[in-house]
């Protein structure tokens, strides 16, 4: 499924996938905020990590850029595990606090349940991340109750409301 995410459209962010000419805006959101959260990215998150970072997208683990017009403002990783998905995000400061998040995540989500009828679907949390946990109740996601693979998270399944369903020709 990873691979054939390439590109949506919410009402106000553009996701598709990052590549070499993200680099610069890439390393400028990633900020001791973001990198003090995510286990995988070094602190400081220079220009050759975020090189890096795009280079290694693909396959079981695609990293996507969320767009808010031409500006970079986020990233979204899709991860295979399996049958299920992972999903993981971080958002530049000047972005956070307007529903960007929220839009673009649940985009993704809502685009993984469609082409994966059945597939589960899990995102990792910090406890104490209030901004992140309330994001991801907010588009679905519950506490399963389990830790997660990384030390220290929580794992969150994305549950499908009442009123989501998929049409199948």
């Amino acid at each position: 499924m990873t691979e054939t995410l390439i590109r949506l459209t919410t009402a106000r962010c553009r996701i598709d996938r990052l590549d070499a000419a993200d680099a610069l805006a890439l390393a400028a959101i990633t900020d001791a905020s973001v990198t003090e959260q995510v286990h995988f990215l070094p602190t400081p998150f220079t220009e050759a990590d975020a090189r890096a970072l795009i280079a290694r997208s693909g396959g079981d683990d695609v990293f996507h850029a969320v767009r808010e017009g031409a500006a970079l403002i986020g990233v979204i990783g899709v991860h295979r595990r399996g049958h299920d998905h992972e999903v993981g995000y971080w958002f530049a400061a000047a972005a956070r606090g307007r529903g960007l998040a929220r839009e673009a995540v649940a985009a993704v989500v809502r685009d993984l349940a469609a082409a994966r009828p059945g597939g589960t679907i899990v995102a990792e949390c910090r406890p104490g991340n209030a901004r992140s946990e309330a994001l991801l109740r907010r588009i679905g996601f519950a506490p399963t109750g389990q830790a997660g693979r990384r030390p220290g998270r929580m794992l969150f399944a994305w549950r499908a409301g009442a009123d989501y369903r998929i049409d199948v020709c």
